[in-house]
């Protein structure tokens, strides 16, 4: 069976083109042209990918809001944001609203597609049963990682993280006090980002932290080398 896209882009003939590509490199690709459809089809049906831009039709913030809707459907689901929006609060806020990747609509197509299916090999990667023992959680302080559901607590409370955030995190809270480049924290989350990007990434899950707990500041920002796990 081949990987379903859904495509969630406004513009015709961008969709179109898209379209177009994707089915030609043997994708089977759902096109959508609003959030409203998109989430109708959502609930019916999900994809293996979604790709989607921020703006559509008239709402400026139709993408972020759809990110959100899914990823309360669907937590591992992996999304990637495809927009012509080069901000950084753009950028920061996508990965914040739960993506997994975040791309500029300068980039070759090929380059897209290579991102897709980057992102579809890590999904298939981490949750193969043989990756670790499933069978018992891995505790970290006061962190607790479960990799067969790939969901974490902080002090018993679950934690509401991306894939990408959770692999992250777990790179993050082993050898704790350990500087983890941003190198490494690609290579766990097996993604091939700028150093920007593992920087929002980290910013969303301090947030995600701090939801439940106000007095959360464990991930300290090592300027210009990585970030480092502290738990007294």
């Amino acid at each position: 069976m081949s990987t379903q896209i859904a495509l969630v882009e406004d513009n015709e003939v961008t969709r179109r083109v898209y379209t177009e590509t994707l089915v030609n490199q043997g994708f089977d690709v759902v096109a959508l042209k609003d959030r409203h459809a998109a989430m109708d089809h959502f609930r019916q049906s999900l994809p293996d990918v979604v790709v989607l831009d921020i703006g559509l039709n008239e709402e400026r913030d139709g993408g972020f809001k759809l990110c959100i809707a899914l990823r309360r459907l669907a937590p591992t689901l992996p999304i990637i944001f495809l927009t012509s929006r080069d901000e950084e609060h753009d950028r920061i806020s996508g990965l914040r609203v739960g993506a997994d990747d975040y791309i500029t609509k300068d980039i070759g197509l090929n380059y897209l597609i290579v991102r897709i299916e980057v992102l579809l090999q890590r999904f298939q990667a981490l949750t193969k049963s043989e990756v670790l023992d499933h069978s018992k959680n891995l505790i970290y302080g006061s962190v607790e990682m479960d990799h067969t559901r790939m969901i974490a607590w902080w002090n018993k409370i679950p934690l509401d993280l991306s894939l990408t955030q959770y692999w992250i995190l777990n790179e993050l809270v082993s050898n704790c006090g350990e500087i983890k480049q941003y190198n490494r924290l690609m290579r766990a989350a097996k993604i091939s980002v700028e150093p920007n990007t593992i920087t929002a990434h980290i910013k969303t899950i301090r947030d995600r932290f701090r939801i439940v707990d106000s007095k959360f500041d464990c991930i300290k920002t090592e300027r210009g080398i990585g970030y480092r796990w502290v738990e007294v």
